[in-house]
């Protein structure tokens, strides 16, 4: 017989409510990891008020709008000064490896981020207020 211990704990082979795992988050900015795929995390977070500019120079990172409005500014090589991605619930964008971006949300807004384990939630740069402690399940 299989084990599968390792396969639920890792939040697969189930239904995961994304909106009842939301809820679990008390604060703002703490992203928690909800399932893995592979070397991939799926983490859900309650956003509010800007992040601060950070890039993630080896990899790629999904953002979903659950719930909510999320603007994404983005600056570097082949981004105008000023551009940003506006996103609402049902809309998800991928910001490339290597570019600065800054996450805002004038309301509190739900988001599912999808990137590889590991990954620091402030970007390549030095730890600061809001970096959270990565493998923090919900």
């Amino acid at each position: 017989m299989p084990d599968t211990t390792t396969t639920t704990t890792r939040g697969q082979g189930q239904s995961i409510d994304l909106a009842g795992k939301i809820d679990l988050i008390d604060g703002h900015w703490q992203p928690r990891v909800i399932a893995e795929m592979n070397d991939y995390q799926f983490k859900v977070v309650k956003l509010f008020g800007e992040f601060q500019w950070h890039r993630h120079a080896d990899t790629d990172e999904t953002f979903i709008v659950l719930d909510g409005e999320l603007r994404i500014a983005l600056r570097g090589p082949g981004y105008a000064q000023g551009h940003a991605i506006v996103l609402t619930a049902g809309q998800m964008a991928v910001v490339p490896k290597g570019v600065e971006h800054k996450p805002c949300a004038l309301a509190e807004t739900r988001l599912l981020l999808i990137e590889p384990r590991g990954v620091v939630n402030t970007g390549d740069g030095g730890v600061g207020e809001r970096t959270v402690e990565n493998d923090q399940w919900i």
